[in-house]
Protein backbone atom coordinates (compact mmCIF):
# COMPACT_ATOMS: atom_id res chain seq x y z
CA UNK A 1 0.00 0.00 0.00
CA UNK A 2 1.16 3.54 -0.76
CA UNK A 3 0.72 6.03 2.10
CA UNK A 4 0.97 9.76 1.43
CA UNK A 5 1.34 12.60 3.92
CA UNK A 6 1.18 16.21 2.67
CA UNK A 7 2.23 19.30 4.56
CA UNK A 8 -0.64 20.99 6.39
CA UNK A 9 -1.64 24.29 4.79
CA UNK A 10 -4.30 25.60 7.16
CA UNK A 11 -3.39 28.91 8.78
CA UNK A 12 -0.65 28.41 11.38
CA UNK A 13 -1.06 24.63 11.35
CA UNK A 14 2.29 23.08 12.20
CA UNK A 15 1.24 19.53 13.00
CA UNK A 16 1.87 16.69 10.54
CA UNK A 17 -0.06 13.50 9.87
CA UNK A 18 2.93 11.19 10.26
CA UNK A 19 5.99 11.45 12.48
CA UNK A 20 9.24 9.84 11.28
CA UNK A 21 8.62 7.08 13.82
CA UNK A 22 5.16 6.38 12.35
CA UNK A 23 6.62 6.38 8.85
CA UNK A 24 9.16 3.78 9.99
CA UNK A 25 6.37 1.57 11.36
CA UNK A 26 4.54 1.68 8.03
CA UNK A 27 7.71 0.93 6.09
CA UNK A 28 8.37 -1.97 8.47
CA UNK A 29 4.99 -3.40 7.47
CA UNK A 30 6.06 -3.35 3.83
CA UNK A 31 4.29 -0.16 2.74
CA UNK A 32 5.62 2.71 0.66
CA UNK A 33 5.49 6.10 2.39
CA UNK A 34 5.55 9.42 0.54
CA UNK A 35 6.00 12.64 2.52
CA UNK A 36 5.82 16.17 1.14
CA UNK A 37 9.13 17.96 1.54
CA UNK A 38 9.16 20.11 4.66
CA UNK A 39 5.99 18.54 6.08
CA UNK A 40 7.57 17.81 9.44
CA UNK A 41 9.51 21.01 10.02
CA UNK A 42 6.82 22.38 12.33
CA UNK A 43 7.52 19.58 14.82
CA UNK A 44 11.29 19.69 14.38
CA UNK A 45 11.43 16.69 12.00
CA UNK A 46 13.47 17.47 8.90
CA UNK A 47 13.36 15.59 5.61
CA UNK A 48 16.47 13.61 6.54
CA UNK A 49 14.63 12.12 9.53
CA UNK A 50 11.90 10.80 7.26
CA UNK A 51 14.39 9.49 4.72
CA UNK A 52 16.19 7.66 7.52
CA UNK A 53 12.85 6.06 8.36
CA UNK A 54 12.53 4.80 4.78
CA UNK A 55 10.09 7.40 3.43
CA UNK A 56 10.36 9.06 0.02
CA UNK A 57 10.35 12.87 0.05
CA UNK A 58 8.49 14.45 -2.85
CA UNK A 59 6.18 17.31 -3.81
CA UNK A 60 2.53 17.69 -2.83
CA UNK A 61 1.07 16.77 -6.23
CA UNK A 62 3.09 13.56 -6.27
CA UNK A 63 1.95 12.70 -2.74
CA UNK A 64 -1.71 12.92 -3.73
CA UNK A 65 -1.17 11.24 -7.09
CA UNK A 66 0.67 8.21 -5.71
CA UNK A 67 -1.08 7.64 -2.40
CA UNK A 68 -3.70 4.97 -1.82
CA UNK A 69 -4.21 6.47 1.65
CA UNK A 70 -3.74 10.19 2.35
CA UNK A 71 -2.98 10.90 6.01
CA UNK A 72 -3.49 14.41 7.36
CA UNK A 73 -4.31 16.26 10.55
CA UNK A 74 -6.84 18.95 9.58
CA UNK A 75 -9.67 18.83 7.09
CA UNK A 76 -8.47 19.13 3.48
CA UNK A 77 -8.60 22.68 2.20
CA UNK A 78 -10.31 23.44 -1.12
CA UNK A 79 -7.11 23.14 -3.15
CA UNK A 80 -6.38 19.77 -1.54
CA UNK A 81 -9.88 18.45 -2.10
CA UNK A 82 -9.40 18.93 -5.84
CA UNK A 83 -6.47 16.49 -5.68
CA UNK A 84 -8.50 13.62 -4.19
CA UNK A 85 -9.74 10.86 -6.47
CA UNK A 86 -12.24 8.01 -6.46
CA UNK A 87 -11.06 4.97 -4.54
CA UNK A 88 -8.51 6.93 -2.52
CA UNK A 89 -8.75 6.85 1.28
CA UNK A 90 -8.58 10.10 3.25
CA UNK A 91 -7.74 9.64 6.94
CA UNK A 92 -7.88 12.86 8.98
CA UNK A 93 -10.06 15.14 11.09
CA UNK A 94 -13.01 16.32 8.99
CA UNK A 95 -15.62 18.03 11.24
CA UNK A 96 -18.14 17.99 8.39
CA UNK A 97 -21.37 18.90 10.21
CA UNK A 98 -20.94 22.71 9.97
CA UNK A 99 -19.08 22.57 6.62
CA UNK A 100 -21.39 21.78 3.67
CA UNK A 101 -18.86 23.01 1.11
CA UNK A 102 -16.26 20.50 2.24
CA UNK A 103 -18.91 17.78 2.39
CA UNK A 104 -19.98 18.41 -1.20
CA UNK A 105 -16.38 18.39 -2.43
CA UNK A 106 -15.59 15.12 -0.66
CA UNK A 107 -18.72 13.50 -2.03
CA UNK A 108 -17.81 14.67 -5.54
CA UNK A 109 -14.27 13.31 -5.22
CA UNK A 110 -15.43 9.72 -4.77
CA UNK A 111 -12.84 9.26 -2.03
CA UNK A 112 -13.41 7.13 1.06
CA UNK A 113 -13.21 9.61 3.93
CA UNK A 114 -12.55 8.45 7.49
CA UNK A 115 -12.82 11.10 10.21
CA UNK A 116 -10.67 10.75 13.30
CA UNK A 117 -13.33 12.46 15.42
CA UNK A 118 -16.02 9.79 14.92
CA UNK A 119 -13.89 6.65 15.31
CA UNK A 120 -15.14 5.01 18.50
CA UNK A 121 -13.54 2.91 21.22
CA UNK A 122 -14.71 -0.20 23.09
CA UNK A 123 -15.63 2.00 26.06
CA UNK A 124 -17.85 4.23 23.91
CA UNK A 125 -15.26 7.02 23.83
CA UNK A 126 -13.60 8.74 20.90
CA UNK A 127 -9.96 7.60 21.13
CA UNK A 128 -8.65 9.52 18.11
CA UNK A 129 -10.28 12.75 19.26
CA UNK A 130 -9.26 12.28 22.89
CA UNK A 131 -5.58 13.35 22.68
CA UNK A 132 -6.44 16.58 20.88
CA UNK A 133 -9.30 17.19 23.33
CA UNK A 134 -6.81 16.80 26.15
CA UNK A 135 -4.51 19.34 24.51
CA UNK A 136 -7.32 21.76 23.64
CA UNK A 137 -8.79 21.60 27.14
CA UNK A 138 -5.47 22.50 28.70
CA UNK A 139 -4.74 25.18 26.12
CA UNK A 140 -8.18 26.72 26.62
CA UNK A 141 -7.21 27.88 30.10
CA UNK A 142 -3.85 29.22 28.91
CA UNK A 143 -5.53 31.08 26.05
CA UNK A 144 -8.30 32.37 28.28
CA UNK A 145 -5.87 33.57 30.92
CA UNK A 146 -3.95 35.53 28.29
CA UNK A 147 -7.12 37.00 26.78
CA UNK A 148 -8.17 38.20 30.23
CA UNK A 149 -5.18 40.54 30.30
CA UNK A 150 -6.17 44.17 29.87
CA UNK A 151 -3.89 44.62 26.84
CA UNK A 152 -5.91 41.91 25.07
CA UNK A 153 -9.23 43.58 25.85
CA UNK A 154 -9.97 41.46 28.91
CA UNK A 155 -11.04 42.42 32.42
CA UNK A 156 -7.48 42.47 33.74
CA UNK A 157 -8.08 39.50 36.04
CA UNK A 158 -5.36 37.08 37.19
CA UNK A 159 -6.96 33.64 37.36
CA UNK A 160 -5.00 32.56 40.43
CA UNK A 161 -5.48 35.82 42.29
CA UNK A 162 -2.95 36.91 44.89
CA UNK A 163 -3.11 37.06 48.70
CA UNK A 164 -5.92 39.42 49.61
CA UNK A 165 -7.47 39.33 46.11
CA UNK A 166 -10.04 36.76 44.98
CA UNK A 167 -9.07 34.39 42.15
CA UNK A 168 -10.74 34.57 38.75
CA UNK A 169 -13.96 32.65 38.19
CA UNK A 170 -13.79 29.98 35.49
CA UNK A 171 -16.96 28.31 34.21
CA UNK A 172 -16.63 25.18 32.08
CA UNK A 173 -19.64 23.95 30.09
CA UNK A 174 -19.28 20.21 29.57
CA UNK A 175 -17.57 17.55 31.66
CA UNK A 176 -16.03 15.40 28.93
CA UNK A 177 -12.36 15.11 28.05
CA UNK A 178 -12.02 18.79 27.15
CA UNK A 179 -13.87 19.96 30.23
CA UNK A 180 -11.93 17.84 32.69
CA UNK A 181 -8.59 18.82 31.23
CA UNK A 182 -9.59 22.47 31.34
CA UNK A 183 -10.64 22.02 34.95
CA UNK A 184 -7.30 20.44 35.79
CA UNK A 185 -5.39 23.42 34.41
CA UNK A 186 -7.69 25.99 35.98
CA UNK A 187 -7.46 24.33 39.39
CA UNK A 188 -3.68 24.19 39.00
CA UNK A 189 -3.61 27.95 38.47
CA UNK A 190 -5.65 28.48 41.61
CA UNK A 191 -8.84 29.68 39.91
CA UNK A 192 -12.36 29.40 41.29
CA UNK A 193 -13.74 26.67 38.99
CA UNK A 194 -17.33 25.63 38.28
CA UNK A 195 -18.21 22.86 35.80
CA UNK A 196 -21.68 22.27 34.37
CA UNK A 197 -23.00 19.11 32.73
CA UNK A 198 -26.37 17.42 32.22
CA UNK A 199 -25.15 14.00 33.37
CA UNK A 200 -25.23 13.31 37.09
CA UNK A 201 -22.73 10.50 36.57
CA UNK A 202 -20.30 12.96 34.98
CA UNK A 203 -20.79 15.46 37.79
CA UNK A 204 -20.12 12.76 40.39
CA UNK A 205 -16.98 11.66 38.53
CA UNK A 206 -15.69 15.24 38.36
CA UNK A 207 -16.36 15.71 42.06
CA UNK A 208 -14.40 12.53 42.85
CA UNK A 209 -11.55 13.43 40.50
CA UNK A 210 -10.98 16.86 41.98
CA UNK A 211 -11.90 16.17 45.58
CA UNK A 212 -14.33 19.06 45.75
CA UNK A 213 -11.89 21.62 44.30
CA UNK A 214 -14.22 21.97 41.29
CA UNK A 215 -17.79 23.06 41.98
CA UNK A 216 -20.30 21.06 39.96
CA UNK A 217 -23.69 22.21 38.73
CA UNK A 218 -26.42 20.50 36.76
CA UNK A 219 -26.66 22.41 33.48
CA UNK A 220 -30.19 23.74 33.77
CA UNK A 221 -31.04 27.00 32.00
CA UNK A 222 -31.07 28.88 35.30
CA UNK A 223 -27.78 27.47 36.55
CA UNK A 224 -26.10 28.11 33.21
CA UNK A 225 -27.32 31.72 33.13
CA UNK A 226 -26.23 32.47 36.67
CA UNK A 227 -22.81 30.87 36.22
CA UNK A 228 -22.05 32.52 32.88
CA UNK A 229 -23.07 35.98 34.08
CA UNK A 230 -20.74 35.76 37.08
CA UNK A 231 -17.75 34.32 35.20
CA UNK A 232 -14.49 35.91 34.20
CA UNK A 233 -13.75 33.06 31.78
CA UNK A 234 -16.24 30.65 30.18
CA UNK A 235 -14.96 27.60 28.31
CA UNK A 236 -17.34 25.86 25.89
CA UNK A 237 -16.48 22.15 25.96
CA UNK A 238 -19.62 20.47 24.63
CA UNK A 239 -19.48 17.73 21.99
CA UNK A 240 -22.11 15.65 20.24
CA UNK A 241 -20.06 13.17 18.15
CA UNK A 242 -20.19 14.06 14.48
CA UNK A 243 -22.97 16.60 14.93
CA UNK A 244 -23.07 20.38 15.00
CA UNK A 245 -22.45 21.76 18.49
CA UNK A 246 -25.56 23.01 20.31
CA UNK A 247 -25.75 26.78 20.81
CA UNK A 248 -25.87 26.88 24.60
CA UNK A 249 -25.03 30.56 25.17
CA UNK A 250 -27.20 33.00 23.23
CA UNK A 251 -26.20 36.50 22.24
CA UNK A 252 -28.74 37.79 24.76
CA UNK A 253 -27.09 35.84 27.57
CA UNK A 254 -23.63 36.84 26.41
CA UNK A 255 -24.66 40.50 26.58
CA UNK A 256 -25.32 40.03 30.33
CA UNK A 257 -21.74 38.92 31.01
CA UNK A 258 -19.25 41.22 32.68
CA UNK A 259 -17.49 43.60 30.26
CA UNK A 260 -14.08 42.20 29.38
CA UNK A 261 -15.01 38.64 30.33
CA UNK A 262 -13.63 35.96 27.99
CA UNK A 263 -15.18 32.97 26.22
CA UNK A 264 -13.08 30.19 24.71
CA UNK A 265 -15.09 28.00 22.32
CA UNK A 266 -13.36 24.65 22.03
CA UNK A 267 -16.38 23.35 20.09
CA UNK A 268 -15.72 25.75 17.21
CA UNK A 269 -14.66 22.89 14.89
CA UNK A 270 -18.25 21.67 15.11
CA UNK A 271 -19.74 25.15 14.70
CA UNK A 272 -19.29 26.41 18.25
CA UNK A 273 -21.55 26.45 21.31
CA UNK A 274 -21.81 30.25 21.66
CA UNK A 275 -24.23 31.99 19.31
CA UNK A 276 -21.61 34.70 18.67
CA UNK A 277 -18.76 32.31 17.85
CA UNK A 278 -16.96 32.35 14.51
CA UNK A 279 -13.78 30.51 13.68
CA UNK A 280 -10.50 32.40 14.14
CA UNK A 281 -6.85 31.54 13.54
CA UNK A 282 -3.64 31.58 15.52
CA UNK A 283 -2.67 34.63 13.45
CA UNK A 284 -5.72 36.59 14.63
CA UNK A 285 -7.22 34.59 17.50
CA UNK A 286 -9.58 36.97 19.31
CA UNK A 287 -12.40 39.40 18.65
CA UNK A 288 -14.97 41.15 20.82
CA UNK A 289 -18.77 40.84 20.66
CA UNK A 290 -21.17 42.38 23.20
CA UNK A 291 -18.16 43.54 25.22
CA UNK A 292 -16.93 39.93 25.64
CA UNK A 293 -13.60 38.73 24.28
CA UNK A 294 -13.92 35.61 22.10
CA UNK A 295 -11.13 33.09 21.47
CA UNK A 296 -12.35 30.68 18.76
CA UNK A 297 -9.26 29.22 17.11
CA UNK A 298 -10.34 26.19 15.09
CA UNK A 299 -7.02 24.33 15.37
CA UNK A 300 -5.92 25.12 18.90
CA UNK A 301 -3.59 22.10 19.29
CA UNK A 302 -1.63 23.31 16.26
CA UNK A 303 -0.14 25.92 18.56
CA UNK A 304 1.77 23.18 20.41
CA UNK A 305 2.46 21.18 17.29
CA UNK A 306 5.16 18.84 18.53
CA UNK A 307 3.29 17.65 21.62
CA UNK A 308 0.05 17.42 19.64
CA UNK A 309 1.50 15.50 16.69
CA UNK A 310 3.09 12.82 18.82
CA UNK A 311 -0.05 12.46 20.96
CA UNK A 312 -2.17 12.20 17.82
CA UNK A 313 0.08 9.65 16.11
CA UNK A 314 -0.01 7.46 19.20
CA UNK A 315 -3.77 7.19 18.68
CA UNK A 316 -4.07 7.15 14.88
CA UNK A 317 -1.21 4.83 13.90
CA UNK A 318 -2.75 1.47 14.99
CA UNK A 319 -5.83 2.06 12.84
CA UNK A 320 -3.69 3.31 9.95
CA UNK A 321 -1.63 0.12 10.05
CA UNK A 322 -4.82 -1.94 9.80
CA UNK A 323 -6.10 0.18 6.92
CA UNK A 324 -2.80 -0.29 5.08
CA UNK A 325 -2.35 -3.98 5.90
CA UNK A 326 -5.92 -5.09 5.16
CA UNK A 327 -7.31 -2.43 2.84
CA UNK A 328 -9.99 0.03 3.97
CA UNK A 329 -13.06 -2.13 3.34
CA UNK A 330 -11.72 -5.23 5.08
CA UNK A 331 -10.25 -3.23 7.99
CA UNK A 332 -13.63 -1.60 8.64
CA UNK A 333 -15.51 -4.90 8.30
CA UNK A 334 -13.31 -6.37 10.99
CA UNK A 335 -13.42 -3.34 13.25
CA UNK A 336 -16.80 -1.64 13.83
CA UNK A 337 -15.09 1.09 15.85
CA UNK A 338 -12.96 2.08 12.87
CA UNK A 339 -16.02 1.78 10.63
CA UNK A 340 -17.76 4.39 12.80
CA UNK A 341 -15.18 6.85 11.46
CA UNK A 342 -16.46 6.51 7.90
CA UNK A 343 -18.14 9.79 6.96
CA UNK A 344 -18.20 9.75 3.15
CA UNK A 345 -17.99 6.82 0.73
CA UNK A 346 -18.97 6.26 -2.86
CA UNK A 347 -20.11 9.85 -3.21
CA UNK A 348 -22.57 9.64 -0.31
CA UNK A 349 -22.65 10.62 3.37
CA UNK A 350 -22.37 7.68 5.76
CA UNK A 351 -22.45 9.59 9.07
CA UNK A 352 -26.04 10.24 10.19
CA UNK A 353 -25.29 13.31 12.38
CA UNK A 354 -23.49 14.98 9.46
CA UNK A 355 -26.40 14.27 7.13
CA UNK A 356 -28.91 15.56 9.66
CA UNK A 357 -26.94 18.78 10.20
CA UNK A 358 -26.96 19.44 6.47
CA UNK A 359 -30.50 18.30 5.65
CA UNK A 360 -29.28 15.35 3.60
CA UNK A 361 -29.75 11.59 3.62
CA UNK A 362 -27.10 9.18 4.85
CA UNK A 363 -26.61 5.65 3.66
CA UNK A 364 -25.91 2.94 6.22
CA UNK A 365 -22.37 1.83 6.97
CA UNK A 366 -23.31 -1.61 5.66
CA UNK A 367 -24.35 -0.12 2.32
CA UNK A 368 -21.15 1.88 2.24
CA UNK A 369 -18.98 -1.18 2.81
CA UNK A 370 -20.78 -2.98 0.00
CA UNK A 371 -19.95 -0.07 -2.30
CA UNK A 372 -16.30 -0.32 -1.30
CA UNK A 373 -16.20 -3.98 -2.34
Amino acid sequence: MKIGCPKEIKNHEYRVGLTPESAAELVGHGHDVFIERGAGLGIGADDAAYEAAGAVMTDVDDVFARADIVVKVKEPQAVERKKLRAGQVLYTYLHLAPDPEQTRDLMASGATCIAYETVTGPDGGLPLLKPMSQVAGRMAVQAGAHALEKAQGGRGVLLGGVPGVLPGRVVIIGGGVVGRNAASMAVGLGADVTLLDRSNDVLEAVDRQFGGRVKTLYSSATNLTNAVCAADLVIGAVLIPGAAAPKLVSRALLSQMQPGAVVVDVAIDQGGCFETSRATTHADPIYTEEGVVHYCVANMPGGVARSSTYALNNATLPHLLRLADLGAAEAMRRDPHLCAGLNVAGGQITCAPVAQAQGMEAISLQEALQKLG
